[in-house]
Order: C-alpha cells, then structure tokens, then sequence
C-alpha cells in the first residue's frame, strides 16, 4: 500500500473534529497526510472529491485475531444435526451443543488454528481484513501469536504466518500493527500444549531472535505481545517488555479475562497478574492490557498510575461471557481507553463504542458515563495511540490522510439533525452505514463497495470453507 501522491481534495458534507461536528470542511491531500482543514465550506470546492454523510477519522482496531472470523456462526449458540465439524467433540464430548465456557470456546479455536497455513491464513486475514475496511476501520491491531507448522516446527521463514498478515493487510488496504506475540505455555509451570506448540518459540529470548526479523514497512508497524501471564513465565516476561522498550513499540497484553487466570496466578506467585506485570516492568503508557475485566482497585491504581493503556473488546466479551471489566473507573484512574473487535462475532467498532457504554449501564444501574466524543476518541485518535501510529485517527493538518464516513440518510441514522452526528453514529448507526473508507488519502470503500477485493462476502466465504473442510 503506498500514499497518493497527486494533490486532491475531499469535502466533508458533515466532519466530525474531536469535539463537534462541523457543516462544510474542505481536506486537502497530498502524500498520504492531510495538508490542511479548511471549515465553513458550505459547497464542494471544484474538482474535490464529494463526501456525503458524516466524516471520522478512520477508526481503528486495537485488538484483532484474525482467524478467529472462521468461527464466527459456529460457537455462538445453537444445536442441532447441522453442527459443524469443528464444534464435534469439542464440548465435555457432547457434540450438538455450543460451547459452554471460555475453556471449552478455546478448543475449537484451537481446531481452527490447528488447520492455518501461511497460505490459507493470508486468504482468511485478508478477506477479514477488507471487512474491517468495509466498518471504517484503517487500522488493526492484529494480536499475533500462530507462529509455525503444527507441533512447533519454523516453517523455511520463521516469520511466514506474520508476513501472510502483514500482506493480506496491503492487500486489504489498511494499516496493520503486527502484535507479535511470545507464548510459550500452557499455563503456569506448564508446557505447552499439543496445540499450542505451535505458537511457541521455546524461549522469550528466541522469540525476541525470530521476531527481530520482521520490518516495518509504509502500512505496517511491528509491536509486540505477552499472550498471557500464564502463558509466559514470569522470569521471561521483563525480555519482552525489554525488546519493546528498545524499539519504542507498542507492547499488548490479555490482562485478567477469566477469574480463573487470577485464581492460577495468586497460587503460582501470590499477587494479581497485574501485579505480577507491574513487578516485572511490563507496565506503562506503551502497553496496553486487554480485556482488564476482574481487577482489584490495587490493579485498577497500577494501571491508571502507569498510565497503562486498556483495550476493551465488549462484543468478545459479552460473546464469551467474561464480564465487564471497570473501563470507566481505569479511565478516570489514568488509563487511556481503546477498543477492539477481538473474536470478530462481528466486526463493527461503533457498536464496540456503543456496548462500553451501555455495559457500564447495566453494571451501575445509571447513564451517561462517556460522551459520544469520548467514546468516538477511542475509537479513533487513542486506539491508533495504542497501536503506535500517534499521528493517525484526528481530522488536522499533518495527520494520516485516514477517514471513514458513515450515511445519515439510512433507516438507522436518518432523522436526527446532523449535528448531532457523533450521537447518531455512536448509538445508531451500524458498520452497514459506513459509505467510505479512506486511507492515506486513498478510497479503499467507495459507496459501500471495496475498490481492492471485487467481492468480499465471497472471499470470506471460501476462507472460511476451507478451514471447516
């Protein structure tokens, strides 16, 4: 993927510009950034490109496995004859149900992570991918961690399964921050798994080799991950906050998402996972905990004290029965909030906004706890923060030339005067609304249809088909 070099202009009918909405605003374009913001603009400029609608600044994706899309229709809920292969076998032996738990979800993820090859996997990412751009989204976190061949084997590329995700990302026209992620096992004390092998390097410190391979290129950044604290061994986990320091990285963590992990962690270490992160150097404002959703008011104060980064998934963790983790009260402690599809039950960032809030409703029985700006900030401006792009997700000279704009004539979206389109589009509208995606001042959807994958229902479609095969 490279910048549009071509000066152009877009005129936003409507543009959201992190506090309000604006009528009229003329953005000029060249190489891939925003030049400059003209508003007051009541009619297109000659020659500029028409934006009809509500204009953001692309949103952005913290937190993205990207194979999980094969599972999505296939774990939910349901029995029944018509049971996929996948789901046999995979729930306490009973193969008509959905599974039941996190643990027993996590075995047909394993079925189908088990089935990935680079080439395979490049056709699923990439198919999932340019769903994100069909959202508005033009920027993923993509929290990485199938590594090599079945049973552990490096492919003839250790880095084969990041390189297939780094190009179905160009392929698919977004951005991409490679999370690389070290795993190396099963729980505490244990090894890894007949599954997981896979995903291990052996070590932190032959993870950090492997990894140091991979460039960074125009669309992508290269970060890295702690699976778990159960899934890397606390003496290891300072190598893979250290390998993030050097390079200024982002540095992404699955942070208390089950009781169960707390549980497993005060056994083997006495302390909270995140405080077991915290003793180790892990935390601060490049890392980002994701899920954060059963944390003590100490971890709550380490994390906001650190200015630890959190990513909320709710549409994952409502999907997963998790929990709702204290988003509101990390944010106020100094947490910076982001969101992320995680699990892709659906891929719709606006309805991760939406659900935050309306979680945090049913959690505390009152209102009103973000604002639609707020929200729409981590949606935009913090989650690119969080991925490592600091100049990408705002609508200002200077900024990536990234933008999504969401129709306001739909039967969602219609009726509520356009100045209130931070609203409509937060607790209205649905990624079925978003009408262009932008990125680097390149059109990437153009009135709902991708200019890079002619049909993408279609090629998710055989993505997925041939995982269930």
């Amino acid at each position: 993927m490279t910048s549009t070099e071509r000066p152009r202009t877009y005129w936003l009918e409507h543009a959201w510009l992190g506090t309000h909405v604006e009528p009229g605003v003329a953005v000029d374009v060249q190489g891939g950034r925003i030049t400059a913001v003209h508003q007051g603009v009541r009619t297109p400029p000659p020659g500029a490109e028409i934006l009809r609608g509500l204009t953001l600044p692309g949103l952005a994706n913290a937190h993205s496995h990207a194979f999980h899309r094969a599972l999505r229709g296939t774990v939910q809920a349901g029995s029944g004859t018509g049971t996929p292969p996948l789901l046999r076998g995979t729930n306490g032996g009973d193969g008509e149900r959905a599974p039941d738990s996190f643990w027993a979800w996590r075995n047909v993820m394993y079925a189908v992570a088990d089935k990935l090859t680079p080439d395979s996997y490049f056709s699923l990412a990439r198919a999932t991918y340019a769903e994100m751009a069909l959202a508005g989204i033009t920027t993923v976190g993509e929290f990485h961690y199938v590594h090599h061949a079945p049973g552990g084997t490096p492919y003839a590329d250790p880095n084969a399964m990041g390189e297939a995700l780094i190009e179905a990302a160009a392929e698919a026209g977004v951005r991409i921050t490679l999370l690389d992620t070290c795993y190396l096992s099963s729980g505490f004390g244990e090894p890894p798994n007949t599954h997981q092998q896979r995903f291990s390097d052996g070590t932190a410190e032959s993870w950090a080799e492997r990894c140091s391979v991979l460039k960074e290129r125009d669309h992508a950044r290269i970060g890295a991950a702690i699976h778990s604290v159960r899934a890397v061994p606390a003496d290891q986990l300072a190598t893979v906050a250290r390998w993030a320091e050097e390079r200024r990285a982002p540095l992404h963590v699955h942070l208390s998402e089950q009781t169960a992990e707390n549980d497993a962690c005060r056994q083997a270490h006495g302390c909270t996972p995140t405080r077991l992160l915290a003793d180790h150097g892990v935390l601060g404002p490049r890392t980002t905990g994701v899920h954060n959703t059963h944390l003590t008011d100490e971890d709550v104060a380490l994390l906001g004290g650190s200015r630890t980064g959190t990513c909320m998934c709710p549409t994952t963790e409502r999907d997963l029965a998790d929990g709702i983790g204290p988003a509101a009260a990390l944010q106020r402690a100094g947490s910076p909030l982001s969101l992320g599809s995680d699990s892709h039950a659906v891929i719709d960032l606006l309805e991760e906004a939406r659900a935050m809030e309306l979680n945090e409703r049913l959690r505390t029985r009152a209102r009103g706890h973000w604002t639609a700006a707020a929200l729409l900030r981590a949606a935009t401006a913090d989650g690119h923060a969080a991925l490592g792009w600091d100049d990408t997700g705002r609508i200002e000279a200077g900024a990536r030339a990234d933008l999504a704009t969401i129709a306001l004539d739909s039967v969602r979206t219609a009726g509520p005067l356009p100045g209130l389109g931070a609203e409509t589009a937060v607790f209205a509208a649905t990624a079925a609304d978003v009408r262009h995606t932008i990125v680097g001042g390149r059109h990437v959807v153009r009135d709902g249809a991708h200019a890079l994958v002619p049909d993408v229902p279609q090629a998710l479609a055989r993505a997925v088909e041939a995982l269930h095969a």
